[in-house]
């Protein structure tokens, strides 16, 4: 939901009922671009929310409780000496400009009742939180402004202050309809007399034409919320694509102003109306009137929505973060195994150097000491077949052969470390791979926790680790909130027996080797990225059906999961062991059987 001019009249509208003559008696600061206001009005404790993030600016009263730096800001502590204590004597705003202005009387070191605001500023990315005086001298910010070329005001301390400027006009002020529609015809007529399609880029219909031209005409209004509101006035429906920019179409026109002066004089009657994009709900709008939801109070209403929203955006870019480091590391196991390929390639070779050094030697009594550039042998593992050796003229046949058995062994040492470097290396891309796909199928932020706890333990993230300073402030906040060696499997009824299914690799690993009994059956995907699933037999006999059932939450439950015909190995879990120093999550099994399913 846009916080629009319109919201934040709603909003401080219900503002006046609830917290005016209300006494500040606690503020916090939880995050750089929040303020918590708490207030004790009519005998209840509220809190007001007041955030300037970029994407979520807004101001509410909230329910939802935020954790607190045991240090508070400087901004914070500021408010606290200046505002604690004061009554909010009025909230207002000017027109529909997302600007909230609390009028809070405190009483000075003299015991005379000052009068200082708390002036909100709500403008995306450059919205303010700002206290000023009653000669309106700013007392401080919480971000610091100076003008420039880009910004024509200073936000300091000590300097006047001064309301932000729009070119927009202030549609709180027209007269009637007439000022209304003398306002949005140039702009009709612009795209009109610029013979622009109304199937273009910037206006997909006549509807959204006709939105976009009052959002940015009048000030306070966001394209949803006229788009909305054109609606209502069934203005997309009655009027053909090329009529709405006819003269007749002012009786179509004359309704929406009516319906928008409507909602802006009566605000205690607004609710709020679901926006669906491809049958999913994509976003809310204010209208007028009941819908189908019913009345609510607003301000809890936004307070929930950007709650719930600034959890998905957190959620979203922690996995995202974390999930890039892992894809980083993944590519780079990726190019290693590449080289360690081409040396095992290059190892290829070895026995051919021994043979030309075996042969150069069995034949030293008869070769002369001559350099060349190579000798003809017979080959006496191939039936005496002649072969050619080259040789480098610089050294006589006994040293050539020296050379070639030098050249042998060093590729002979090589190989047995490469193998076993070829070896490790896809044991950690295997384990990198169980992470990805733990990341692409993790739904809460906890869930993204958890797996950057696993990663944080193991050696070969922590380089990584350490070049992303947010991961470093995740674990921190993880940390506080660290379980107590709790884990949450995911649950199914199958047939009358109980499954679970683990969600990342360290509840796999104490699903199938702590919770699990050794007559329970373990199932996993053949070779393939998936969750540990157990059967708890209760030591009964399992039917077929229902083991194919259980193999197929398996598919479900990994990469596997959109492919048919998925092989699944199953067998007790007491034939489930986990090697010495083995990654989480990795284990091997023996006695095992697989069934192929479609998840």
């Amino acid at each position: 939901m846009a916080f629009d001019g319109i919201v934040a009249r709603a909003i401080t509208s219900e503002f006046k009922q609830d917290i005016t003559g209300g006494k500040i008696d606690k503020i916090h600061q939880p995050d750089k671009n929040t303020i918590i206001l708490g207030v004790y009005a009519s005998g209840k404790h509220l809190a007001i929310n007041i955030c300037i993030d970029a994407h979520n600016c807004r101001i509410n009263l909230t329910t939802h409780s935020r954790i607190n730096p045991l240090v508070a800001p400087n901004f914070c502590m500021l408010l606290r000496k200046h505002l604690i204590g004061g009554r909010i004597s009025d909230i207002s705003m000017i027109s529909l400009e997302r600007l909230v202005n609390i009028k809070i009387e405190t009483i000075n070191e003299f015991n005379e009742i000052e009068v200082k605001t708390l002036v909100v500023e709500l403008m995306g990315k450059h919205s303010n939180i700002i206290l000023v005086n009653e000669k309106n001298i700013i007392i401080d910010a919480m971000r610091h402004i100076y003008a420039s070329s880009d910004n024509y005001r200073d936000i300091l301390p000590s300097r006047f202050y001064s309301m932000p400027t729009s070119d927009k006009f202030d549609f709180t002020k027209l007269q009637n309809f007439e000022d209304f529609y003398d306002k949005i015809t140039p702009e009709l007529f612009k795209i009109i007399n610029s013979g622009k399609e109304l199937q273009n880029n910037d206006i997909a219909d006549k509807s959204d034409a006709l939105a976009k031209i009052i959002s940015n005409t009048f000030t306070g209004f966001s394209l949803s919320f006229v788009k909305a509101s054109i609606k209502h006035c069934y203005i997309s429906e009655s009027v053909s694509e090329k009529e709405i920019y006819k003269i007749n179409s002012k009786e179509y026109l004359s309704r929406l102003y009516e319906y928008i002066v409507n909602i802006i004089n009566q605000t205690q009657k607004l609710t709020f109306e679901k926006i669906y994009k491809k049958d999913k709900i994509s976003d809310y709008v204010l209208v007028l009137g009941n819908s189908e939801h019913g009345s609510y109070y607003l301000n809890y209403f936004i307070d929930d929505f950007y709650i719930e929203r600034e959890s998905t955006e957190t959620f979203t870019n922690y996995r995202n973060n974390i999930l890039k480091l892992i894809l980083d590391l993944l590519k780079k196991y990726h190019n290693r195994l590449i080289s360690i390929n081409s040396k095992l390639k290059d190892c290829d070779e070895m026995d051919k150097y021994k043979l030309y050094g075996e042969l150069i030697t069995a034949n030293l009594y008869h070769l002369t000491n001559t350099h060349a550039d190579n000798i003809k042998l017979e080959n006496y593992y191939d039936n005496n077949a002649i072969i050619t050796i080259p040789l480098d003229k610089k050294y006589s046949p006994s040293e050539n052969a020296k050379r070639y058995f030098k050249k042998y062994n060093k590729l002979k040492n090589a190989f047995q470390i490469v193998s076993k470097q070829k070896i490790e290396t896809e044991q950690e891309l295997n384990y990198i791979e169980s992470i990805v796909y733990e990341l692409e199928n993790a739904t809460t932020l906890e869930d993204v926790q958890e797996i950057f706890e696993e990663i944080s333990d193991n050696v070969i993230f922590k380089s990584n680790l350490k070049k992303n300073q947010k991961n470093k402030e995740n674990k921190k906040v993880y940390k506080k909130k660290k379980r107590e060696d709790t884990y949450s499997p995911i649950k199914y009824e199958v047939d009358g027996f109980t499954v679970f299914a683990g969600r990342n690799n360290k509840e796999n690993d104490w699903l199938t080797l702590s919770f699990a009994d050794k007559s329970d059956i373990w199932f996993h995907t053949k070779d393939i990225q998936g969750s540990h699933v157990i059967l708890r037999t209760n030591h009964q006999e399992i039917p077929d059906d229902t083991l194919v059932k259980c193999a197929k939450i398996a598919a479900k439950h990994s990469k596997a999961k959109i492919s048919s015909n998925v092989p699944v190995d199953y067998c007790k879990v007491q034939f489930v062991k986990k090697p010495n120093g083995a990654k989480p999550g990795m284990v091997i099994f023996t006695n095992n059987k697989t069934l192929y399913v479609n998840p």
